[in-house]
């Protein structure tokens, strides 16, 4: 389906509002990013419809509730996963029916039950929904909903809650056939096709879904998707990375509408405690606890939903943050999730540093914590919606990558941005460390924090960057900003009676 995009008009009316149906991958750092686009989207006069599995749904029903409240139009429906017909097994724990909690040797099955809501959802639009779709805004590992969008009759955008360098290098790196006689996963090769120089190895960016074995008509898939989409909706804002969301369009041959960072809509609606999940601190409690710390000072430590390291890693980590002498908060899986080794160490650190170190056993108020004053620095894994929540609260980050995008955030931030300070990891490490040998020591992490807490000349120059970054990202989704423009710009193209009319005219 081609040919969609119509950008003119007054602001929806209500009888002809757009009404986007978001279908996002069902993992943290998906999710939430979708939530957020489409709470900003109904700000601007959409109706907008997010599907979600139930223990998904249940960990951002209370931000989607809140902003029902206020009055957007915005509704949650679940729809529960069928585990025998894609031979998962039943009982998995922590709630198997999101992404973040499925083992690696079941990920390819469970995608294939994802797959398996396209009838359930296309029943729910035609029959239950208040009101008929106008869009379907598919996160771009749902090849599948190339057929959804199709059978309704609507255009589809594929989201990505990814930058556009980031899409860019993986597009090239797989277009170009960049690694073509370069047998070793881990030698590096010059990304094509971008005027700065930038390297990377098969096992950082291989290409979306690809070496992983099995993964291939997946992989073929996903690509197919994204060539016939009606455009791109990506987290991220044209004033900071103007050049890869001009090539990325170029490359697809399609519209790609910027609207971030997502996260600064809970900066103007008060609900930045509540973004995501249940924090597992009280958020008074954490707020408490920074107004006690100087400007500037603290390190947030986290490194997301998904990476479980080896005991010795978490030991060195923390030892090497209790040397570095900066105050800090740092997110910790819970308790359940560590051997007894690290338990112990983390128990003793807590007592040890109580006072000057925060530990956080689940989730945390991450944004929150960012854009508060004592906050000084980031020491992540790279995901992008934390690196750009960095971005918006102005801070430097210790990049640490795993996985997936990771690497290529990280040289977002450290070689394009110039706001990073890397530990020096080269080898991604997928789901879990312990079969690997310690990657990051204690004098590493300390350098690494005095680095982006001080760092001289140098350092004092990422902090210039990262808070004229923090105001270019505010001023994007203000008036006169391209992300704001790019919202409303979705809400016109989109409306009931858009798609006719551009069509009347071709």
């Amino acid at each position: 389906m081609t040919n969609h995009i119509q950008a003119a008009g007054d602001e929806a009316k209500d009888d002809a509002a757009a009404h986007f149906v978001f279908v996002p991958l069902m993992a943290q750092g998906h999710i939430i990013p979708a939530v957020d686009t489409a709470l900003l989207l109904a700000t601007h006069g959409a109706h907008c419809t997010i599907v979600a599995t139930p223990s998904t749904a249940a960990r951002v029903r209370p931000t989607i509730d809140s902003a029902r409240r206020s009055g957007l139009a915005v509704s949650l429906v679940d729809f529960p996963l069928d585990y025998a017909a894609v031979g998962l097994p039943d009982g998995m724990p922590g709630g198997a029916d999101n992404m973040d909690n499925v083992p690696p040797e079941h990920m390819l099955a469970y995608y294939s039950a994802i797959a398996l809501l396209s009838g359930p959802i296309k029943t729910y639009l035609r029959v239950h929904a208040p009101r008929p779709p106008t869009c379907i805004v598919s996160d771009f590992c749902h090849p599948w909903t190339r057929e959804l969008a199709s059978s309704l009759g609507v255009p589809r955008l594929s989201f990505f809650s990814m930058c556009a360098f980031c899409v860019l290098c993986q597009h090239n790196v797989e277009r170009f056939n960049a690694y073509d006689g370069v047998p070793d996963p881990n030698e590096p090769v010059v990304v094509p096709g971008l005027e700065k120089r930038f390297e990377v190895t098969r096992a950082q960016a291989p290409g979306f879904f690809r070496g992983w074995p099995g993964w291939e008509k997946f992989a073929d898939d996903v690509e197919r998707a994204l060539v016939e989409a009606d455009g791109v909706v990506m987290n991220t804002f044209e004033e900071m990375e103007p050049e890869y969301v001009a090539g990325y369009a170029a490359a697809r041959g399609m519209k790609v509408w910027t609207v971030g960072p997502v996260s600064l809509y809970h900066q103007h609606a008060g609900t930045l405690a509540t973004r995501g999940d249940t924090a597992s601190i009280d958020a008074d409690d954490c707020v408490r606890w920074l107004d006690d710390k100087e400007p500037g000072s603290v390190v947030y430590v986290s490194f997301g939903s998904i990476v479980h390291a080896d005991p010795k890693q978490v030991m060195e980590l923390g030892l090497g943050l209790e040397a570095s002498g900066y105050p800090f908060v740092w997110v910790v899986k819970g308790a359940e999730r560590h051997q007894a080794a690290a338990l112990a160490f983390l128990r003793e650190l807590e007592a040890r540093v109580a006072g000057r170190g925060l530990l956080v056993w689940g989730w945390a108020p991450q944004a929150l914590i960012l854009s508060h004053r004592a906050a000084g620095a980031f020491v992540t894994h790279c995901g992008w919606n934390s690196t750009l929540e960095a971005v918006a609260a102005g801070l430097p980050v210790v990049t640490w990558p795993h996985f997936t995008d990771q690497f290529l955030n990280e040289k977002m931030a450290v070689e394009v941005l110039g706001i990073g300070v890397s530990v020096g990891v080269k080898e991604p490490v997928v789901f879990q460390v312990d079969h690997k040998d310690i990657l990051v020591r204690r004098e590493t992490v300390e350098a690494a924090v005095r680095s982006a807490m001080d760092g001289g000349e140098d350092g004092e120059e990422r902090r210039r960057r990262a808070r004229e970054l923090a105001v270019k990202a505010r001023a994007t989704m203000s008036e006169g900003g391209s992300s704001n423009a790019n919202i409303r710009d979705l809400v016109r193209c989109f409306q009931v009676g858009a798609t006719q009319e551009q069509d009347a005219t071709e």
